[in-house]
């Protein structure tokens, strides 16, 4: 695989520092081009940053000047990490302009022609980007990961849904503090806390959700024919979303067969990527796992781990899921979307009609 040169759209947030973290050494990205807010543009990243990760900031990055959020200057491969607001004016600007633009913001996601991409999941749904008026008039395209709730909750449903299928899904979610970015939740609000409210993400996860299992059919996504209902909570949690999920399924399953699909789950499209997990489905059979604490870094922090498997009283099956939120469920599933573009070749650039 060539080098390709990448830049970064909101590179001084916290998912920003997570795609700077995670592009760190990286075999097949190198980072050559940071974009932040105007306050932050002409400034060395180092000064503009408040690295708040476990790992140090890399020298060289620290060194680099913040451009300004333009297409002009940029290379033709673009991750993005903005707010969505921000992210509805600016990406677009950037996909017209030529450049491939990995998002992981939720303002397109359920545009009908973006694809809403877990590589293990429905890769098989990027043959969409080629229907966008970017992809047709310049070579640029939108390419978006979805919620961090939605990511490992659809994770550890597809095995479940391609062998009995899915009819009723109920999930309530304990989703971490850094879900609100930094500075995030005031400590006055959370700790000792649990603010059963976060904006939009309800909506976000039932909507994701069927879109992710759905299907691609004439050159549009059907959604999983299934109902769900999530109610989002925010916990006085650093990293890591924990969601309680209970389920109807179309054909019978025992415990057996549930666990035998998430252990077998071995997608075609995902495997043998740099930043995919080993298994991206862990199941811990302890009666108290997992726990954010203990469990949000296997698989390097890209596996959605299960546990508490039991009967239903309501529908069949109920189980704990948890991910992180800040590395699978943001920048490392957009990286992972690029390492995917670019074994199929989508990185480089398109023909386009003269």
């Amino acid at each position: 695989m060539q080098r390709h040169q990448i830049g970064i759209l909101g590179a001084t947030g916290m998912v920003g520092q997570r795609f700077i973290q995670l592009l760190e050494q990286h075999p097949w990205f190198e980072v050559v081009w940071l974009a932040a807010s105007d306050k932050s543009s002409g400034k060395r990243y180092g000064d503009a940053v408040k690295w708040k990760l476990d790992t140090p900031l890399p020298a060289h990055i620290a060194q680099m000047q913040i451009s300004p959020a333009t297409p002009e200057s940029a290379p033709k491969i673009i991750f993005a990490a903005l707010d969505s607001d921000i992210a509805r004016e600016l990406e677009p600007k950037f996909a017209a302009a030529g450049c491939a633009v990995i998002s992981n913001s939720s303002a397109f996601r359920m545009q009908q022609d973006v694809p809403l991409v877990i590589p293990e999941v429905n890769g098989d749904h990027l043959p969409l980007l080629e229907k966008q008026t970017w992809r047709k008039q310049s070579g640029g395209y939108l390419v978006t990961n979805p919620n961090c709730s939605a990511i490992g909750l659809v994770l550890a449903l597809k095995p479940l849904e391609e062998r009995f299928g899915l009819d009723a899904i109920f999930v309530s979610t304990m989703q971490a503090v850094s879900g609100a970015g930094y500075p995030g939740v005031p400590s006055l609000d959370i700790l000792g806390n649990v603010v059963p409210y976060i904006k939009s993400e309800e909506e976000k996860m039932q909507e994701e959700t069927l879109k992710l299992l759905g299907c691609l059919k004439d050159d549009r996504v059907q959604p999983l024919e299934a109902k769900i209902s999530a109610h989002c909570n925010r916990v006085p949690v650093e990293d890591g979303h924990t969601e309680s999920v209970s389920i109807k399924l179309r054909k019978p399953a025992t415990r057996e067969q549930i666990l035998a699909a998430w252990q077998e789950f071995r997608p075609l499209a995902g495997q043998n990527l740099p930043t995919a997990p080993a298994q991206p489905i862990e199941f811990i059979p302890a009666d108290d796992r997992p726990q954010p604490r203990l469990d949000r870094m296997r698989g390097h922090g890209m596996a959605a781990v299960v546990g508490r498997l039991r009967p239903c009283t309501l529908f069949d099956w109920k189980f704990t899921v948890l991910s992180h939120n800040t590395i699978r469920g943001a920048a490392g599933a957009a990286l992972l979307n690029a390492e995917l573009l670019a074994t199929l070749g989508k990185l480089e650039p398109a023909a386009v009609p003269a």
